[in-house]
């Protein structure tokens, strides 16, 4: 496994994600300006210049024709990817903490964070109506109990999932504007929050040194994979039985650049079984944000050391098999 080291963020990155087809990876940093890589040869294509805080969260959509970023200025932005100019602009009233477009990307949904007096919430934006970017949300959810730190669209567009600071989990009809379930996922902050390509299932990240697997339309626990170190993202492969965390101490915790005593490597598991069986080293600081690419022939990892890793698989990787 050869990786490819992509340097283009001077501060740590906070979330990476490849397109549909996966000839693009986009990622967003502290640095205030997202950029865009071809994922086959780390070249960068581009950056969106246009924020004035640190980029907390990005998605694309499934033409690969828009961009939604979220940061700390205040600010959703939705930017043509082809030209990297801004088609909207949605100002809250705090940091936009997570963001994510439906599966038919007629709606996008964002969370704002809890500060300066004002409390967390849901909205939903309708991306077929210019005047909703601009103006105002067509659904808002105040949530005054724990502050939204993961999002993801549930099955055909009908609910929204969040993952809270507090551990919660909770699924959100948006017809009906209400909570409609709710279970305790984790014992610390969700910091990540991913679906298996299906979307039957996803998988959470989590601070108390755990990552665990949920049906999505029941929010069953079905899986735990346990660490002994924070786990910042996680992710499902799209075509074997496999998931891969990433994580490290906290930042402000870390003392030395020993990729061994930090424990920065990404650790594979066995779905099902729920066994580590790999461990890929390569970052010097925490693993921030992870995505399989959507072929499962790859991954890549964005770290706290501001680098993003892309790595090819071996052969030896789909020839590795559990014994029964």
């Amino acid at each position: 496994m050869k990786p490819l080291m992509l340097h283009g963020h001077e501060r740590p990155i906070t979330q990476i994600k490849y397109n549909r087809e996966g000839d693009l990876l986009f990622s967003s940093a502290k640095d205030h300006i997202p950029n865009v890589w071809y994922s086959l040869n780390g070249e960068r294509l581009g950056s969106f210049d246009g924020h004035a805080g640190a980029v907390w969260c990005l998605d694309v959509n499934w033409e690969s024709t828009h961009l939604m970023t979220g940061a700390a200025d205040n600010s959703l932005k939705i930017w043509d990817i082809s030209n990297g100019k801004i088609l909207a602009s949605v100002t809250t009233l705090s940091t936009v903490r997570a963001c994510v477009f439906s599966y038919s990307a007629n709606m996008a949904a964002y969370s704002t964070d809890t500060q300066r007096k004002q409390i967390c919430g849901i909205n939903v934006i309708d991306c077929r109506i210019s005047d909703s970017f601009g103006s105002y949300p067509i659904l808002q959810i105040p949530i005054p109990d724990y502050k939204v730190t993961a999002m993801q669209w549930g099955p055909i567009d009908e609910t929204i999932i969040t993952g809270h600071e507090k551990g919660r989990i909770c699924q959100w009809d948006i017809r009906m504007s209400k909570k409609v379930n709710e279970v305790d996922g984790h014992q610390g902050s969700i910091n990540d929050m991913q679906m298996s390509k299906d979307s039957m299932m996803f998988v959470t990240a989590s601070s108390d040194h755990s990552a665990k697997l949920f049906d999505t339309e029941s929010l069953m626990h079905l899986k735990t994979y346990q660490t002994e170190r924070p786990v910042n993202s996680a992710a499902i492969s799209p075509i074997l039985d496999h998931v891969v965390l990433g994580g490290g101490q906290e930042a402000s915790v870390v003392t030395t650049t020993s990729t061994r005593v930090g424990k920065f490597d990404s650790r594979f598991y066995h779905l099902v079984f729920e066994e580590e069986f790999a461990r890929v080293k390569g970052h010097f600081g925490p693993i921030n944000s992870l995505a399989f690419h959507p072929d499962g022939r790859g991954y890549a990892t964005g770290g706290e050391d501001g680098y993003i890793r892309i790595q090819s698989f071996d052969p030896s990787y789909f020839e590795f098999n559990f014994d029964f």
